[in-house]
Parts: C-alpha cells; structure tokens; sequence
C-alpha cells in the first residue's frame, strides 16, 4: 500500500486495476482510431465524466439527464458502429493468448490446397478457398452447399472447374474437411490495394477476413496469380516458392511439412 499526498492511499490492485482499464483503452482506440465510432467513444467518456461530476456536487436532474443520454448513446453506438465493434473482436480473437483455444488447419491440408492452387493458377481457374479458424463462420458455411468432404487435390480442382455447379462462390475448409462449396462472401469496400483495381472474387476474400478469424486463398481467373487475405489485408501475386510459408504463417500452423 502506498500513501500519497498524507491522505491518498494506493492499494496492488487500484494499480492493477488502472492498468487494465489503460490497455482496454489502448485496444478500442487502435481499433477504432480512423472511424466515426472513436468521436462518438470521446462523447460517451465525456458524458460519463460529468456524470460523476454533477454526482460529487449533488447535481441530481442534470445527473439523471446525463445518464439517461449515456444509456440511449451506447445502445445507438452498439446498432450504428457494428461493423467496428466486430473489427475489435476480430482483433482480440486473433491474439497469441486466444489463438490457443482455436484449432488450427493441419500441414496435410495446406499441402493438398497449395497443389491445387498452382494447378488451378496455371490453367487460371478461379477460385475462392477459406481456411475457418473459429466456429462463427458457420454463418458463411450456411450460404452455401454443405459437403463435409475429406480435403483433398483432386476434389478442389473438381469443384471449381468452370463446368462445375459448384465453382461460382467459395470453399470454407474446416481442418481437413471441406465443409461446403459455393458460400457467398461478404464483398470488402476496399475497391484498389495500392494502384490496382480489385475484381469481385479478391473483395470477396478480403471481406469474409474482415468481419471472421478466417484466412483466404485466392486464384485470379484473368492472371493466374495467387493471394492470401488475412487480418482485412491482402498479399496479391504471392511467388510459388514462398506460398507454403506465407500460407502457414497465416493460419498459424506450428511446423511445415
């Protein structure tokens, strides 16, 4: 215990208590620093403030007033700022400490998916492949037709094949099971990475990694070239030779093949 200024004492926990509130903060400002929803964060703080204000000088109508815009203001940031929110909870579950709760897709299928990712690449078949890293994909899972098939070569190249009936849309694998083909993404608003135009298929893949813990492969039809779409960003033209690595980072396998 600590004793400042004669009459101010500082327990473990009031510290222990500061910290965590300060990294709370820090979390939601980094997140939210480059939207609306921040300025709207600084409203609510400022209200809250002067809530506590107007309690300590016994200010009960402004008070009351306060907290009931406070109450209505954080219900409305909840409906406004979702795609924000979601963002910051993509952020938490994609940490170290939580990503060991989460199951991890398994060297042999990353193997089976590059190999058919440089077959489809050479022939320019498109094709859309996400890794699930987390149960609330099943939404994406839902869109489409549901497979539970053992991943494989053969059957990727299959199913994306211009004549089949399940190549338009995505495939979400989930550790070694393709568990459905032909899911509709959710397209990014990002429209160009640096002064490259982005088609539909590579804004799908980088939509479905901004609102999920999901990791996308993507092979462009009109150039061959393969990307991976991770974290809401995206890695265009990736070389064959660093794919494997770049695939693994990604989705956090622990050893390569």
């Amino acid at each position: 215990m600590i004793e400042l200024f004669g009459f101010l004492t500082i327990t473990v926990m009031d510290i222990v208590d500061v910290l965590i509130i300060t990294v709370l903060f820090f979390v939601v400002y980094r997140t939210l620093r480059e939207t609306v929803a921040l300025q709207i964060i600084v409203v609510l703080i400022i209200l809250a403030a002067l809530g506590v204000a107007t309690e300590a000088a016994n200010l009960k109508t402004v008070n009351w007033v306060l907290r009931r815009i406070a109450d209505v203001g954080l219900i409305a940031f909840v409906v406004l700022f979702q795609p924000e929110l979601r963002r910051l909870l993509l952020l938490i579950t994609q940490t170290r400490l939580f990503r060991l709760f989460l199951r991890s897709s398994n060297t042999e299928t990353i193997d089976d998916v590059i190999a058919a990712a440089r077959e489809m690449s050479a022939k320019h078949i498109g094709a859309l492949i996400v890794f699930a890293r987390a149960d609330h994909i099943q939404v994406t899972v839902e869109t489409g037709v549901d497979l539970q098939a053992t991943v494989s070569t053969e059957l990727l190249v299959s199913i994306f094949n211009p004549r089949s009936p399940l190549h338009d849309g995505a495939v979400v694998i989930d550790n070694r099971t393709i568990a459905a083909a032909r899911c509709v993404l959710p397209l990014s608003n990002e429209q160009r990475v640096g002064t490259r135009a982005l088609g539909t298929r590579h804004r799908a893949g980088l939509g479905i990694t901004e609102q999920a813990d999901a990791v996308c492969l993507i092979v462009s039809e009109e150039t061959g070239g393969i990307s991976i779409a991770y974290q809401g960003e995206l890695t265009m033209d990736i070389p064959p030779d660093q794919l494997q690595s770049r695939l693994l980072e990604s989705i956090g396998a622990i050893t390569s093949a």
